[in-house]
């Protein structure tokens, strides 16, 4: 199976989590998902590395958002998947599901 893009296993996560946002995504949300709903400890840092990182592939955009009241007057910004981003997950997707068909049954008959 030949990939076309690369995306290691956080960085999927954090552009799986912009995609369900859907226009609502920056970093303390982002954050806020890993850490409550997949119980995982993150640093703010890392996420905003990561998108970064997403946005330099061209997996995500970003844009100002407006001020607010809760932030001191400080304008957020907002990450959306680009379609090359929809790409790079779908792809990520298939593979993870091709791995999956490939596993005999026998290693999950015996869970000791």
């Amino acid at each position: 199976m030949t990939r076309k893009y690369q995306l290691g296993e956080f960085e999927e996560t954090v552009l799986l989590i912009v995609a369900v946002q859907h226009g609502q995504a920056y970093g303390m949300s982002i954050t806020n998902v890993i850490e409550a709903e997949l119980g995982r400890s993150v640093n703010m840092s890392s996420v905003h590395t990561a998108l970064y990182r997403l946005e330099e592939k061209g997996f995500v955009k970003s844009e100002m958002g407006g001020a607010s009241d809760q932030r001191g007057g400080r304008r957020k910004r907002i990450f959306l998947i680009t379609n090359t981003g929809k790409e790079a997950l779908l792809e990520a997707r298939e593979a993870r599901q091709y791995l999956w068909g490939q596993m005999p049954d026998f290693v999950f008959e015996n869970k000791t």
